[in-house]
């Protein structure tokens, strides 16, 4: 029996005997206080260390209310926003060339980005968490692996040539997971990589600056209300397109930009030659709000 089954046990225990034993037994059980002692105790020290191993081995419990092991796009109640923490990161590869980009590819929805990596090149994990899928996608992702991290996002690493840790494992950043590769829906070598929060799509170049090797700020705010906008273009399609095609697209490539140090709104928005009101509009803020240092901005 667990501790807090236990504890939850006694509590009954006490509570039953106290609602139906007559007076002299109520006083026995008054004579007896000092348990109320030994459950403070056990609640101060023990149950704190019981949440927190709870939280170890269930990263991001506040946020997702299961652990699915059959779907990799993994669906859970969306915050209004939340700040997910950037720091203490490795890159999923060495490799600093995209081949294809996040946003609408071929009338499709490409959900990641695309990374030339080799066959057997290390694919590492990009935050420590633990692996929730292992597993083949013959038509998909090929040999592909997913993990949920303790700030909150899921990672997916797809087309590897082979996976190298197993469900349930607990991983650090920079843990090897897998071996570049081929595999599933695949033309060429290389790794699709994504970043889901609460099973929605995030654009990985928003947290990773793969030609840097670097992440793009401390934190990134996630705000729902962005969620659903219209995916941008990938450079594929825009490769793959004839001039009029490239004429008649609607859709632009969104821009950010990273504040620097004493940067304010009217010296960002003179920058990329748009207005205070409409950065306000877009990054959902007031002219009056703080800027922080990196942090990331839509100007377009």
């Amino acid at each position: 029996m667990t501790m807090k089954r236990i504890i939850k046990s006694l509590l009954i225990t006490i509570l039953t005997l106290s609602a139906a034993a007559p007076a002299a037994a109520q006083d026995l059980l008054a004579r007896q206080a000092p348990i109320d002692y030994k459950l403070k105790a056990i609640d101060s020290v023990s149950l704190r260390r019981m949440l927190r191993d709870d939280i170890v081995g269930n990263p991001a419990a506040m946020l997702y209310g299961n652990w699915g092991e059959h779907f990799a796009r993994n669906k859970a109640q969306v915050p209004d926003s939340f700040n997910i923490e950037l720091r203490n990161f490795c890159m999923p590869a060495t490799s600093r060339i995209v081949m294809s980009d996040f946003g609408l590819r071929r009338g499709r929805q490409h959900k990641g980005v695309d990374i030339k990596v080799y066959t057997g090149d290390t694919i590492r994990a990009a935050f420590s968490g633990k692996v929730r899928i292992v597993r083949f996608d013959e038509k998909g992702y090929g040999n592909y692996v997913v993990i949920r991290h303790h700030n909150g996002l899921e990672t997916i690493y797809g087309h590897m040539s082979k996976n190298l840790v197993a469900q349930d494992q607990t991983v650090k950043a920079g843990t090897p997971i897998g071996l570049g590769g081929n595999t599933g829906r695949s033309a060429s070598s290389h790794l699709h990589f994504e970043t889901r929060f609460c099973g929605i799509a995030l654009d990985p170049s928003l947290l990773f600056d793969f030609r840097n090797q670097d992440v793009t700020a401390d934190y990134y705010v996630f705000h729902n209300a962005d969620a659903d906008r219209p995916m941008p273009i990938s450079k594929t399609d825009v490769a793959d397109a004839s001039d009029s095609q490239k004429a008649a697209t609607p859709a632009k490539q969104q821009h950010y930009h990273k504040v620097a140090k004493g940067e304010t709104l009217g010296a960002i928005a003179r920058k990329h030659h748009t207005t205070v009101d409409k950065l306000c509009r877009l990054n959902h803020i007031s002219k009056t709000s703080t800027l922080r240092l990196g942090q990331i901005l839509k100007y377009n």
